[in-house]
């Protein structure tokens, strides 16, 4: 158990431990107190009567041998010498009656056996012994004798170094049972303050209900009030999933309806990651009236949720698929880093087929399909009229059932996406190891106006003298390749060094690959703790695609990050809401919705709704809701509305006051 569990207080708070040993140490010194005084008192008035009569009995027994040898001064000054040296007196006097001195001996010991403030607090009173000294009948002197006082100080002085010397390790020993028992018994309390720290971290944890009865109240309170958040957020999270589906998905085939698709179309040639060059497929089913009418209803609709389901089982596992029914006809597939446009449409329309067959309708049914490849930043429009003139083409009469749109390829990017994947790596390697890599920042502002933090996006180049290519350029390839890890502890490293000169926060994206490496992890907690003035100004974020894919090493990462004080978040949220609830745990910051939702939101009240309700569920585990993409003022003054603590996009990156 350390320190810090124990404190209950805020602040400089003190801890039961301590308070223990303070009582221990009052209560021993109170204890100390009335029994050195009572001990020492006793002692005192003991050692007080005890040389009282020593000295009366001395002094006696001395006057009466004095009284009956002869009064020669030789002889009475060699007795009384003697009797000085054999008894440790203080001082012993013969005096005459006219009180002239006869003999006297004092002793020079400056020894008083114990420190002067002791002799002060308690001063040792004795009575000298007084005697008269006979001379037949006559009076011949007065004899006075004291005792020495040293050896009953050194023997009070001892006791009270006895006394003290046991209430000292009684004391020890109190405070180390004490301690241990303490220790024992509140070992409960570290589970209690972890799991209050974790809800004030915005973690929501169930801990283990100790034994201790009057801990055990505390732990289920607190336990109850975690399932309570959990449980909310799983039902709301289901309850606008439901919501989404209804809204984006087409009722028979359970793919994303036209609207969304293109949203989501838009959305992808829009980012600027490793998402941004890929294939869009679509198969139009023709005839579809007529083939409702001779086969039925019931038939076609078998056969559509067959075919959905086929195209679900066709996407790679962890790969970001979009599958679309576009309208009775038309199905679509988006497939983010895809490289084989052919192929891919091959594989839709081979699919089709097969199942044609297995339902005895490959006589009646045709399904044309044409594909093309996007790159990053082109119009939606663009690769939406490419594939539909293919998919013209693959319709007319004797033609190929799949056609394949070329799309545009100039440039150097153009150049190299026809070379093999060993070019691509020699190049990226030399731009790695060179460090031709730079950041690109974009503005990320609060419902204020201000600035949240500078998104930052890499750019690379593959020569010295080249061009700047974007991040949805590359970063396929970077994917492919193996390169994230590398590529995101270059970026880190170039935010870090930003900010050391002077930048706000920054926010940099983490690949899914890099959640699966823990020694770049591990590198990076060390570094983002080392600079802890730094760190707290970088926030990190992973794709929700990669969060869900690898909710432990997710887990992992969090747990190394937090600490170093970074802000941690979710981007591209909203297609696994019905997940969220299995984030309540990991302490995140923010959360970044994707664009999808947010295109033409002012015109969409079924998005409206969901992204209130989503932004509800954020605030509910403390996290903020950023939008992104908006490309419009109305879009931003609308998720302002409902809610948003955040907006970024085209929108917000052309105003004036944010550039720069």
């Amino acid at each position: 158990m350390n320190g810090t569990s124990l404190i209950l207080t805020e602040d400089d708070g003190m801890s039961l431990i301590r308070q223990l040993w303070l009582a221990i140490a009052l209560l021993m010194v109170i204890g100390f107190g009335g029994s050195f005084l009572v001990s020492s008192l006793s002692a005192k008035n003991y050692l007080e009567e005890q040389l009282a009569l020593k000295n009366l009995d001395n002094a006696n027994s001395l006057a009466s041998v004095l009284g009956q040898m002869s009064k020669d001064p030789v002889e009475i000054g060699l007795l009384v010498s003697s009797q000085f040296d054999l008894g440790n007196y203080e001082y012993i006097r013969l005096s005459d009656p006219r009180g002239g001195v006869i003999s006297e001996q004092r002793s020079d010991n400056q020894d008083l056996g114990a420190p002067g403030w002791f002799r002060r607090m308690l001063h040792i009173d004795v009575a000298p012994g007084v005697a008269q000294v006979q001379d037949g009948w006559k009076q011949y002197g007065t004899l006075e004798l004291a005792s020495h006082t040293r050896f009953a100080y050194t023997s009070l002085w001892a006791g009270s170094l006895r006394l003290l010397g046991w209430f000292l390790g009684a004391s020890l020993l109190a405070g180390l049972a004490g301690t241990f028992l303490l220790r024992v018994i509140l070992r409960p309390l570290d589970d209690v303050v972890t799991q209050a720290e974790a809800i004030g971290a915005r973690r929501f944890i169930t801990t283990r209900e100790p034994g201790t009865r009057e801990f055990q109240a505390v732990v289920r309170s607190m336990n109850t009030l975690a399932k309570r958040v959990r449980q909310m957020l799983e039902e709301e999270s289901l309850r606008l999933d439901t919501l989404r589906r209804e809204a984006h998905y087409d009722r028979v085939s359970s793919l994303l309806n036209r609207g969304h698709f293109i949203a989501r179309l838009q959305a992808v040639l829009e980012r600027d990651d490793e998402s941004a060059n890929g294939v869009v497929v679509i198969a139009r089913l023709l005839d579809l009236n007529e083939l409702n009418r001779s086969q039925g209803w019931a038939v076609i609709d078998t056969f559509i949720k067959r075919f959905a389901d086929a195209l679900r089982a066709m996407s790679p596992e962890g790969a970001e698929w979009v599958l679309g029914r576009l309208n009775g006809s038309d199905f679509a597939v988006l497939a983010p880093v895809g490289d084989d446009a052919l192929a891919l449409a091959r594989r839709v329309h081979d699919s089709m087929l097969m199942l044609a067959r297995e339902l005895k309708l490959e006589e009646v049914c045709r399904m044309p399909t044409a594909a093309t490849a996007y790159r990053f930043d082109e119009k939606l429009g663009a690769v939406l009229a490419r594939v539909d003139a293919a998919l013209a083409s693959a319709c007319a009469e004797n033609a190929d059932p799949v056609q394949i749109a070329t799309g545009d390829q100039s440039g150097v990017l153009g150049a190299l996406k026809a070379a093999d994947l060993a070019t691509w790596g020699r190049q990226l390697d030399e731009a790695l190891a060179s460090g031709w890599v730079k950041l690109q920042s974009y503005p990320v502002i609060d419902a204020k106006g201000a600035l949240l933090h500078a998104e930052c996006v890499a750019r690379l180049r593959l020569r010295p003298d080249g061009d700047w290519l974007a991040a949805g350029e590359f970063m396929p390839w970077v994917s492919r390749l193996g390169y994230g890890p590398r590529l995101d502890e270059i970026v880190i490293g170039l935010a870090l060094e930003r900010m050391r000169h002077g930048a706000d926060a920054l926010c940099v994206n983490l690949s899914a690959q890099a959640m699966n490496d823990p020694m770049l992890l591990h590198r990076i907690a060390a570094r983002l703790v080392a600079e802890p003035q730094l760190s707290q100004r970088l926030w990190l974020e992973v794709p929700e695609h990669g969060v869900f894919q690898h909710l432990e090493q997710f887990r992992i990462l969090c747990a190394l990050l937090k600490p170093a004080g970074c802000k941690l978040g979710i981007e591209h949220v909203g297609h696994q809401v019905s997940r969220i609830g299995q984030l309540h745990d990991l302490g995140l910051d923010y959360m970044k919705i994707d664009a999808s939702f947010i295109h033409d939101l002012e015109q969409n009240p079924s998005n409206q709704v969901f992204l209130r309700g989503l932004a509800i569920i954020a605030h509910s585990i403390g996290l903020s809701a950023i939008g992104e993409g908006a490309r419009s003022e109305a879009e931003i003054a609308s998720l302002l509305e409902l809610g948003f603590d955040g907006v970024t996009g085209p929108a917000v990156t052309q105003r004036p006051e944010q550039t720069g």
